[in-house]
């Protein structure tokens, strides 16, 4: 079957991140004790990640669950950011730009709200592929099935027509659940390789 589409991952992928150690981070900094930023909001964090929650929720939530000043929160706030957007994986990001128009392109990432408009500023990424989907306007998040199904119906394609790369393995045993191949992410020279044979059969 022709590949006609390619769907990249962001964190770990398109762009070169760090841990995501922020409620450790933010634990040192307040002298809280391990594991109460989780405790606290965790289940802010998980509904941010599928856009139950708006930015000025999240800070509202993190004003009062870790009682802190809105200013504090805003800091607190832009080390998640920092960690969040890591850097530009340029190498990737370069051979992604190349695949259209022969190949529609795709991003499916598993977000949080105001990451859009983030990686807009930081990446272009609403430039770089043809459908974005995060999982915070979509309301589903990998490795749920309908996020499959959703970038694949932007894109106009079926399933078994579009690859994905990803860094995590329950995403593309996912992917491969809802009838897609997938590539997973190690290293630029490997994923390339692997997508290349892929898209020349």
């Amino acid at each position: 079957m022709e590949i006609r589409a390619v769907v990249f991952d962001i964190g770990g992928v398109l762009e070169i991140t760090p841990p995501m150690d922020v409620g450790a981070r933010w634990e040192a900094e307040l002298g809280l004790p391990t594991g109460a930023v989780h405790d606290r909001l965790g289940d802010v964090f998980a509904a941010g990640c599928l856009g139950h929650v708006t930015e000025i929720g999240v800070l509202d939530a993190i004003c009062e669950q870790l009682e802190v000043t809105t200013t504090e929160a805003d800091r607190l706030m832009a080390i998640m950011w920092e960690r969040y957007l890591g850097v530009a994986n340029t190498e990737l990001i370069e051979w992604a730009r190349e695949l259209r128009p022969r190949h529609r392109t795709g991003i499916l990432s598993n977000s949080f709200v105001g990451a859009r408009e983030r990686e807009q500023q930081a990446y272009g990424f609403g430039d770089l592929v043809d459908v974005l989907v995060y999982s915070h306007e979509a309301g589903v998040a990998k490795p749920d099935p309908r996020a499959y199904a959703t970038v694949c119906r932007q894109l106009g394609v079926r399933p078994d027509q579009a690859v994905l790369l990803d860094d995590v393995d329950a995403n593309l045993d996912g992917a491969r659940s809802a009838g897609m191949l997938a590539v997973g992410y190690r290293t630029n020279a490997q994923a390339i390789t692997e997508l290349r044979d892929l898209l020349a059969d």
